[in-house]
Order: C-alpha cells, then structure tokens, then sequence
C-alpha cells in the first residue's frame, strides 16, 4: 500500500484538537502527582512511624503495578465495586497523578536526603519550626537539585499518556486510531501523532533546561 498523507488534510484539526485534551489531564496529573509526591517524600523522612510505613506501601504497590492495570482498575474495576462510574477524563487524572506521586516522592526524597544536613542542625538551632524549616529552606534546595529528574518524570508521564486511548478518552492516540479507521490508512495519522508527541516532549525538555538555568543563575 502506497503512503498518502493527503488523506489526513481533512482530519488535521481533528487531531490538533487533540494536542489540548492531552495537556489538560497531563497537566493536572503532573499537579496532583508532585504534591502528593511531596507530601509522601516528607512522610518516608519524618520521624512519625506510621506515616512513613504507609508511604513506602504506597510507592511500592503504585511502583510495582503497570499503569495500565491501575487505570484499568479505577475506570472499570471501582464502579463495578461502588456503582457509580468514573469519566474517562477524571479516571486518567487519577491513575496518571496517583501513580506519578509515587515516583515523584522518591525523587523528592533522594534530593532532600542530599540536601546537607548542617543546614538542618542550623535551622534547629535557630528555632525555626520544622514545617517551615522544609517549606523555606531545605525543599527549595532540594526541588533546585532533583529538577533535571522531575523533568524527566513529566516527560515520561507525556509520553505514557497515550495509554488513556485504551479506555476511550478521545486524546492525541485515540484520535490517531479514527483516523485510521476512516481513511483504512494507519501508518499516516500514527506518524502524524507521534511527531506532535515528539514536539511536546522536546519543548518540554527546553522549558526545563531553561528552568534550570534561571535556577543556577539565581544562586
């Protein structure tokens, strides 16, 4: 079969569309993801046992399960259980944050744990509260370090995104299927697709680089 890109001319705003329903659940992914990612980092080094026992159980189910099956199970599995149905839209949401949160805590963790540890003693000594000491002092420091890997942790999540097609939500995967099946021409709308992921993940990749420049000029 002979290559005719002319046939995605009509369905090139049908897929473009799909560059914005992608970043919308991304993006609240990656928000949910590095909060909760941070709030589980301060739980694994706190001194409160039964936090940092629930934190490593978290990272590890969330960590040693596929996303497709955690997505699987929040879209198909918990309605069955509770009946009330869940959206593609949040289902994607919560399965990408969820999962995200625990790779993102380690991340986090690790750059704490970097940060040195007379700047705590100091903090300590000065009187400065623990929740504060964290928010002002060591969690910059420690973000500043782990950037270049938190970057390539919402690349990876861009990228994985592609999942959500399994499930029916219409983003830049899924659409690229319709297409297919319209036009009985695959190969085109895939490789369409994949250039826009490509172009996604590069300007992601310079807004980070960017990023971490201001950060180093800014010490």
């Amino acid at each position: 079969m002979k290559l005719d890109f002319s046939l995605l001319v009509p369905y090139i705003p049908f897929i473009l569309e799909g560059i914005w329903v992608t970043l919308k659940f991304v993006s609240m992914s990656i928000v949910i993801g590095f909060i909760l990612g941070t709030l589980l980092a301060i739980c694994k080094i706190g001194s409160i046992r039964p936090l940092k026992v629930v934190a490593d159980v978290y990272t590890s189910i969330f960590r040693g399960t596929p996303l497709l099956v955690q997505l699987m199970i929040i879209y198909i599995a918990i309605p069955q259980l509770t009946g009330y149905d869940i959206s593609p839209y949040v289902s994607a949401i919560l399965a990408f944050g969820l999962n995200s949160s625990a790779y993102v805590s380690e991340i986090i963790r690790a750059g704490i744990l970097a940060v040195d540890r007379g700047q705590t003693e100091a903090a300590a000594a000065l009187g400065v509260p623990y929740r504060q000491m964290m928010m002002n002092i060591i969690l910059p420091q420690a973000i500043k370090n782990i950037l270049p890997a938190l970057m390539n942790e919402f690349i990876t999540l861009t990228k994985e995104s592609a999942i959500v097609s399994v499930i029916g939500y219409v983003d830049l995967m899924r659409r690229a299927q319709i297409v297919g099946a319209n036009t009985y021409h695959n190969f085109e709308p895939l490789l369409f697709v994949a250039l826009i992921y490509w172009v996604m993940v590069y300007g992601l990749t310079l807004a980070g680089k960017g990023i971490e420049r201001r950060m180093r000029a800014s010490d």
